[in-house]
């Protein structure tokens, strides 16, 4: 009886000591997977709703309820000017609609440079920002980048004359942004054409500062690059044809002039000058 007792101990025993086991396998299971989830739980970024185009559109198309989609997208990676709000998006009963200024990819985050006001045409106004003027500029082949340019580069204005000290170049505007090519804001134009005009966006003084200078010479543009974020100081650019040729100015030297002492004395019937030595003083 007793070895019976004994052995139902040791079993007992066995069988408490392994539910032990167990029940620790289970809670540390249970805190590791606790801990996971919390880990994962902070690496979770905040999520707001965005408008996004569920299909390309292409310059000039008008935007529609139809063509936009709310989508989550990250709080902290939220591009500037996004719409996130339908009525601002769309005010009113929605019939005015806004025209795409330029091309938006499907599922592109849609932004308030990329479409123009409700009820606006894809036109030069609605690319203007407040203060800003529209000024065309004629061109040709060589003073327009040879058909490079396109709407939304970046140019230098140089003004090429006749002034007081001969002909010059001077640069009179520094990365003046272009808004139009001829009767064209489409920044995606397909194909390399050399333009007769371009308009640019400046303020009132530099149209009249263009106006004059295109009055009075020649307009040539230099095409900024993109990553160019430097602005050259306007008066600090000039050249003239001496300088270009490399024409240095004569130097004057003065020189004494040479004293000449004469007398007069009449032979005959004529008079003779004859030369003497000056007096000294």
């Amino acid at each position: 009886m007793r070895v019976v007792f004994g052995l139902v101990l040791v079993v007992g025993l066995g069988l408490a000591g392994f539910a032990v086991y167990m029940a620790q396998e289970y809670i540390g299971a249970n805190r590791e997977a606790l801990e996971r989830e919390r880990a994962a739980r902070a690496a979770l970024v905040p999520l707001v709703e965005v408008f996004v185009v569920n299909r390309t559109i292409k310059y000039g198309e008008q935007l529609s309820k139809d063509d936009v989609k709310l989508v989550r997208f990250p709080e902290n990676a939220v591009p500037d000017g996004v719409f996130r709000d339908p009525a601002n998006l769309f005010p009113g009963d929605g019939s005015d609609l806004r025209t795409v200024l330029r091309t938006i990819d499907r599922n592109e985050a849609l932004s308030r440079q990329k479409v123009t006001d409700p009820g606006e045409i894809a036109g030069v106004g609605s690319l203007l920002e407040p203060g800003e003027r529209a000024f065309t500029i004629r061109v040709d082949v060589t003073s327009g980048v040879s058909g490079f340019l396109r709407p939304g580069n970046n140019v230098d204005v140089y003004w090429s004359g006749r002034s007081q000290i001969g002909d010059i170049t001077k640069l009179i505007e520094s990365a003046v942004r272009i808004i139009a090519i001829d009767q064209s804001a489409n920044s995606e134009l397909a194909e390399n054409r050399v333009a007769r005009t371009v308009t640019v966006a400046v303020s009132p003084i530099q149209v009249a500062a263009l106006a004059q200078a295109q009055a009075t010479g020649r307009l040539s543009l230099s095409l900024v690059g993109s990553g160019d974020t430097v602005t050259t100081e306007t008066t600090d650019i000039e050249i003239n044809q001496r300088e270009l040729l490399g024409i240095k100015e004569a130097e004057v030297v003065e020189v004494e002039e040479q004293r000449v002492c004469t007398i007069k004395t009449r032979r005959g019937g004529e008079v003779v000058e004859v030369p003497i030595d000056c007096p000294n003083g």
